[in-house]
């Protein structure tokens, strides 16, 4: 497993390594396939496959994603059912696909619930725990805040419950929190999150089955497939206070 991050001389090496180990597929996750290293491993008869793919993908190469706007359509709706009106998100990079399938989907859900997108609402974010720490915080010190949070990623949610913590609040009690990932910490979380499921460990199986029968000279019947995402309700979230 190797990991480049668009360095040009990373690249060249890796490159250098797949010549000599005589590789038979390669898997990028959550990546853009730049045209000069896409030209490069198709002159090395390469076959190629993409999970949850950064930017739109070369027409030749297979991906393997995950329904992210459903899930955050389907989130977003509990929430609304809940009796939540305003409704904070914090976003993912905004350059990667998944993230913004998933602030589409929190949208159409508001939309189609007749609520308005209030762009106060709506923070941008990393993924990571410090973004949802800090979106959260801000959401919180809005005159008006939201009665709750969903944050596009798990690590962010968790972030959101050290903000409402310093506030003197408590999640689900004072705020709702929805999450999106379903990692296997947060059913430990206290208390336990409310999140998307996104079927990571059938991406991946899939991913590398689909590159072991591009090896083989196989044809994938299908270039682009979605697993389906699923809301996994826990204690996180309840009703607004009155």
């Amino acid at each position: 497993m190797s990991a480049i991050h668009r360095r040009t001389s990373a690249a060249k090496q890796w490159l250098e390594n797949l010549r000599t180990r005589s590789t038979e597929g390669v898997i990028f996750v959550t990546s853009t396939l730049e045209p000069p290293l896409q030209a490069e491993l198709r002159r090395l008869n390469i076959p190629v496959v993409i999970v949850d793919p950064a930017g739109v993908p070369p027409q030749e190469a297979p991906t393997i994603g995950a329904t992210n706007w459903a899930g955050a359509l389907r989130a977003t709706e509990y929430l609304i059912g809940l009796g939540h009106t305003r409704i904070g998100f914090i976003a993912g990079p905004p350059q990667l696909m998944c993230s913004r399938a998933r602030i589409d989907g929190y949208r159409a859900a508001l939309e189609a619930a007749g609520l308005a997108v209030d762009d106060k609402l709506v923070h941008p974010g990393n993924f990571y725990h410090e973004a949802g720490f800090s979106g959260g915080s801000q959401l919180l010190r809005l005159p008006d805040p939201p009665t709750a949070i969903f944050a596009s990623s798990d690590q962010m949610a968790l972030g959101v419950y050290e903000a409402v913590r310093r506030r003197g609040l408590r999640v689900a009690d004072d705020i709702s929190v929805v999450g999106f990932d379903d990692l296997p910490e947060v059913r430990w979380s206290s208390p336990p999150l409310t999140t998307v499921r996104q079927p990571l460990a059938e991406m991946g199986l899939l991913a590398a089955r689909t590159v072991l029968r591009l090896a083989q000279g196989e044809k994938v019947e299908s270039p682009r497939v979605e697993l389906a995402t699923e809301l996994v309700v826990r204690d996180s979230a309840a009703a607004p206070r009155s």
